[in-house]
């Protein structure tokens, strides 16, 4: 699990753990959490035994411009140091830069899934059914094609293992009708807005994935948005149709790992150093073009 690059940082024992999810690590502040993004990796729903150095930090700043950028009634409180608590000062080195102090939600349990290319899991389903998630398409689409308007396609969330593709009727029944609208709106119209931001930064953002909570009864955009890890992005001046599309995400990953004699179970295979280098390399790109800023440590 040891990785030459990145060594494992000091156990943050001094408040209690919320949660540990695939790549982050969330703290119980009374009235606030403590979300903190680690370099660890997941692939195919396996966490892969090499870090990828700065993923986390990289991650956290890139939500933080979007967080900002966007608007939108969301959980995110501070990403400043001096809003810690003085009893995590032996950890500043490590959170600088990877954490955010946000607020406590009653989160909804569906992945809100925002499809704007024909790509991934939703091209082999229309190859399969001419439909993407239960939304009829019209035949002769290619691959990487633009979808006008982009598909809401949510996801029942599952914190261990895959999430499972549901259809609209479901959510509702798992959320209410009324939320159920109100999620898919909210998704629609925050990833059209990303989409045509980046656009202009030259970025395509084929999909994402949002998630959304309760706060005061009000619905508000929570955990990470619009990174790497929960989107593809193309670089725009390389796209075109019927092909697969070069990436700033993890897919680099994937199609690595494709290459392998492995079954996608515990524990997963260590990455090389070139695949490490190349994979932290991607998710700079993504964030300078995005941010217009080079990211700083």
């Amino acid at each position: 699990m040891n990785n030459p690059v990145t060594s494992s940082p000091p156990p943050i024992t001094e408040i209690p753990l919320f949660s540990r999810g695939k790549v982050r690590d969330v703290y119980d502040l009374g009235d606030t959490l403590l979300m903190v993004a680690t370099d660890r990796l997941s692939a195919f729903d396996v966490v892969l035994p090499t870090p990828i150095p700065d993923k986390g930090k990289i991650l956290t700043q890139l939500s933080v411009f979007w967080f900002n950028h966007l608007g939108v009634p969301s959980h995110f409180l501070s990403a400043d140091l001096k809003d810690l608590p003085a009893s995590l000062d032996r950890h500043r080195d490590y959170l600088r830069g990877r954490f955010m102090l946000v607020k406590k939600a009653k989160r909804f349990d569906v992945e809100c899934v925002a499809r704007g290319y024909l790509v991934g899991s939703g091209w082999k389903d229309y190859l399969a059914t001419e439909s993407v998630c239960g939304h009829a398409l019209p035949p002769g689409l290619r691959l990487s094609c633009k979808l006008e308007p982009p598909l809401f396609t949510p996801a029942a969330k599952n914190d261990i293992g895959h999430d499972e593709n549901i259809d609209f009727k479901t959510m509702a029944a798992m959320v209410g009708g009324a939320d159920a609208e109100r999620l898919r709106d909210l998704t629609l119209e925050i990833y059209s807005r990303a989409r045509s931001f980046a656009l202009q930064k030259g970025v395509i953002i084929a999909d994402t994935k949002f998630e959304f909570g309760v706060v005061d009864g009000q619905t508000i955009l929570i955990d990470e948005v619009l990174t790497p890890d929960s989107s593809r992005f193309w670089p725009a001046d390389g796209y075109a149709e019927g092909r697969e599309q070069d990436s700033f995400d993890k897919q680099y990953v994937r199609d690595y790992l494709n290459t392998l004699d492995w079954g996608k179970t515990y524990p997963g295979p260590e990455l090389p150093a070139e695949v490490v280098k190349n994979t932290r390399r991607k998710y700079l790109e993504a964030f300078a073009l995005l941010t217009g800023k080079e990211f700083r440590e």
